[in-house]
């Protein structure tokens, strides 16, 4: 099968869909994958280093699309993207469809495009492979550029996050005990923060306190709960996922005179549409802005900040489900693969999830458990 790499163009994205060492592994096995130039440089992988491996360097996105059955790519396409795309082809990317334009869903449907997001892959325990590799590179850098957003520089109220003998500690709240909350979680009490997690599910909270220890006090996520945590905290992190949905709106406008002036919060649901009612994305040109006194950091693709251990992280992780559609094609390999089939949106002109079936009044076919 013919598989492509394209160079991804939305800004501050430095990854790419697969290492070099991913690209030997299909074309030992006797697939061809074109790689568009210098797609992999930001990253660190050269056209040299694909070429080495039995890829074959090309000068265009365009001619990757024309040549590739199987598209794999990062950011979510854009719909000028989207309509460059062949009829039937499989693209497998961060698409986030929840959010999409319902123009660029139609087209989706329209040309048959089979859609694979790699964050809503999900096997039968529960356990999202690409998910959680992004998550738990996010929640760390999370506390890295958060320590820094603390400092004077920086805008901050000029805090060190793990304090210093005689001097207390910032303190650090979570919203999400997933994977992207528990290694920020992690990684702050490594500081010395002061941590607090909340999540809707005890049993999240829990799997945190075994991962992190019982000095991180946790409590269930209601209002009253999520109230006092913004009046304590200079570091507020919204980590909610919900596969493919929506993230909800848990704090509103009036919630951010609860906290004390200068106080950030870091909204790392913004892929999903984010958990503050003031949230909107930002990027690295700009990443923070100011709403009544507190900082907001709403950065989406914060793993493409470490490109190079994130494009490693996503090869290990997506390499299965890439082999399986390329050794047996995209209708086989969604009937044998249920944790595949749950991660596509749309097959064949159909939509595979119910949910957003009626929220963009599409077609929906279920292949048994998506």
């Amino acid at each position: 099968m013919d598989v492509g790499l394209t160079k991804d163009r939305q800004p501050f994205e430095h990854r790419i869909g697969l290492t070099p060492g991913g690209v030997k592994a299909l074309t030992e096995n006797g697939h061809r994958v074109y790689v568009e130039s210098t797609a992999g440089d930001e990253a660190g992988f050269s056209d040299e280093a694909y070429t080495a491996v039995g890829g074959t360097i090309v000068y265009s996105a365009e001619e990757v699309l024309l040549r590739s059955q199987v598209v794999i790519r990062v950011s979510p396409p854009t719909l000028s993207e989207c309509e460059q795309f062949q009829p039937g082809q499989v693209v497998v990317s961060s698409w986030h469809l929840a959010l999409a334009p319902a123009d660029q869903f139609r087209i989706l449907l329209d040309r048959k495009i089979a859609t694979v997001g790699f964050e809503i892959i999900e096997d039968d325990n529960g356990y999202a492979p690409v998910l959680d590799a992004m998550s738990e590179i996010a929640g760390r850098l999370a506390v890295i550029i958060g320590s820094g957003l603390l400092l004077n520089e920086f805008g901050g109220k000029g805090l060190l996050a793990g304090g210093s003998p005689g001097i207390p500690p910032a303190s650090l709240a979570i919203v999400g005990a997933g994977t992207l909350g528990s290694a920020a979680a992690e990684s702050a009490r490594g500081l010395g923060t002061h941590v607090v997690a909340l999540d809707s599910d005890v049993n999240a909270l829990r799997r945190l306190q075994e991962r992190v220890g019982k000095d991180v006090p946790t409590l269930l996520s209601t209002r009253h709960n999520l109230e006092k945590a913004l009046a304590f905290s200079d570091l507020f992190l919204f980590a909610v996922s919900l596969h493919g949905e929506r993230a909800p709106i848990l704090m509103d406008r009036k919630m951010l005179g609860l906290m004390k002036p200068r106080s950030i919060i870091m909204d790392l649901s913004i892929d999903q549409g984010g958990c503050c009612e003031t949230s909107h994305p930002t990027d690295f040109s700009n990443p923070t802005y100011e709403v009544d006194g507190i900082t907001h950091f709403c950065v989406p693709n914060l793993p493409s900040t470490a490109s190079r251990a994130s494009t490693r992280a996503l090869t290990n992780a997506i390499q299965p489900f890439i082999e399986e559609i390329a050794d047996k094609g995209i209708d086989q390999a969604v009937r044998d693969n249920s944790a595949l089939r749950r991660g596509t949106y749309t097959y064949g002109g159909f939509c595979l999830r119910e949910r957003l079936a009626r929220a963009f009044d599409a077609p929906y076919q279920s292949l048994g458990d998506a």
